[in-house]
């Protein structure tokens, strides 16, 4: 019989990782299992760049001893704290080389099914082994969530996929590819293709392509006007930022608007002088047809002031992000999923990240609407790893059992947000 873990997490990105690292220095028996930086290393264009600075980058241990800087400076990588664009294999190597040293017994496997039992959960895995343990955290990434637009569903895998697929594009050499999207999954995609000889068409639902600003010198009164954070400038980041708990406590329905509004996929600023003028683009397009005719492409696409335009291609890449949904993670069935209490197809959860379902907690992009557009990022993991360990720290100590979002009890949030 398999011992029976305090805690096991399933996912070894950012957030999987820096929650073990605390969960270790307070001493908590843990498990987790996943592939180190499996979606930054299998979803993304490899020659791509960060859109988030170098000091909203990090992934946390508890003495904050390994922050990205001090490894770009032990390895003599470039980087700057702002300014800098953060290349996407020096944030790959920073995090396996991070879990090589705060979460060496990471166990590279892959949970296929999780039961809730009367001590906890079953964590079935794809070796075959069912490891149990009383608390489970999903620290899952953003790969199960991926969005492909309705009207592209009926063309066959060989004509569209979506941009998740790419982390090399050379199959796409002297082909024409329609990107859809007009956000940071899709403009990402656009010069590297024109790198490797294809001809890439972008096709975006907004006027135009609203670029994240580049940064600027600041003076005083800049900052105190837009104070800057972890998610860039201004109050409603900084405050996202500095009050997670105060943002957790406010109405629901404000909730979900400032994360649906707040910080939308917009394209980094590195980008622009790649696409600008480089890259043909319709905007203020949206797809009323998609047929595959002759082994291509026919997009009908409806224009701002009722016209359309025909677009052929090659091959069409979906470039339109993720949706979070509790459905799409294929280790859970109905036996968890019946019992979690949702909003939008993302769990409702408690000030310290418990789910519904007692024991259960959820971590990264699926507790954005709990609490509040950083749990999109990196950056979000600290507040996550600190407010998780330290909870469970205390819980296991003092023999609590789980109690679940729906009974436990809300104590008044605190400015610091830990």
């Amino acid at each position: 019989m398999t011992e029976i873990v305090d805690v096991a997490i399933i996912g070894a990105g950012p957030y999987g990782l820096s929650i073990a690292a605390h969960l270790a220095g307070q001493n908590v028996d843990f498990r987790i299992f996943g592939s180190p930086m499996h979606t930054w290393r299998t979803s993304m264009p490899e020659s791509m760049v960060l859109k988030s600075e170098g000091n909203g980058s990090d992934i946390y241990d508890p003495a904050q001893e390994m922050t990205l800087a001090r490894f770009c400076a032990d390895r003599g990588l470039p980087y700057e704290d702002i300014g800098f664009p953060i290349p996407l294999s020096t944030f790959i190597a920073y995090g396996i080389a991070f879990q090589q040293r705060f979460v060496p017994r990471l166990e590279d496997r892959q949970v296929t099914n999780v039961m809730p039992t009367s001590y906890g959960f079953d964590i079935y895995l794809d070796d075959g082994e069912v490891a149990q343990a009383r608390r489970l955290i999903v620290a899952a990434g953003i790969r199960s969530y991926e969005y492909t637009p309705p009207e592209l569903a009926d063309l066959p895998s060989e004509l569209a996929t979506h941009s998740a697929r790419h982390v090399k594009v050379g199959q796409f050499a002297e082909r024409e590819v329609a990107i859809i999207g007009g956000g940071a999954s899709a403009l990402n995609l656009a010069p590297v293709l024109m790198q490797v000889g294809a001809k890439p068409t972008l096709i975006a639902r907004r006027p135009v392509i609203d670029y994240c600003g580049p940064p600027t010198e600041r003076t005083l009164l800049d900052r105190i006007k837009e104070p800057e954070s972890g998610l860039g400038t201004g109050w409603r980041s900084w405050a996202c930022c500095a009050m997670p708990s105060v943002f957790h406590a406010m109405p629901e329905a404000f909730r979900l608007m400032i994360v649906r509004k707040h910080l939308p996929a917009a394209p980094g600023w590195t980008l622009q002088p790649q696409v600008d003028g480089i890259v043909p683009v319709v905007v203020g397009a949206t797809i009323a047809r998609a047929d595959a005719v002759g082994g291509r492409v026919r997009l009908e696409l409806d224009l701002r002031g009722g016209k359309k335009q025909i677009v052929t291609a090659d091959h069409v890449i979906a470039g339109t992000g993720y949706r979070v949904d509790m459905r799409r993670l294929a280790f859970l069935g109905p036996e968890v999923l019946d019992r979690l209490d949702c909003v939008n197809q993302t769990p409702r959860l408690s000030r310290c990240f418990e789910s519904s379902v007692p024991g259960l907690y959820f971590v990264g992009t699926a507790a954005s609407n709990s609490f509040g557009p950083m749990m999109r990022f990196a950056y979000g993991a600290g507040f996550a790893s600190r407010r998780i360990s330290r909870h469970l720290a205390r819980a296991l100590a003092r023999g609590n059992q789980p109690t679940g979002a729906a009974s436990a009890s809300w104590a008044k949030p605190t400015l610091a947000g830990t």
